[in-house]
């Protein structure tokens, strides 16, 4: 895949845990940690506003895009 989720760094930047984050933003642990790990294939707009907010960040500083080595070609 070509984004990368760069969550989990935010959150240990911020020292929060999958819990509280889960808790302030409104969604279930099991939920976000599929976020967290990247096993997701969408992101509401909504969620990534509320995690944004609640980290104070921005949505780039989440989401990294990486070019696919097969795309390079």
């Amino acid at each position: 895949m070509a984004i990368i989720l760069r969550l989990d760094r935010v959150m240990a930047d911020r020292k929060m845990s999958l819990n509280e984050l889960a808790e302030k933003v409104g969604i279930s642990n099991v939920n976000l940690s599929n976020l967290k790990t990247g096993k997701v294939k969408a992101i509401r707009f909504s969620t990534l506003e509320a995690i944004c907010d609640v980290l104070d960040c921005q949505p780039g500083d989440i989401l990294e895009y990486s070019r696919d080595k097969e795309d390079t070609k």
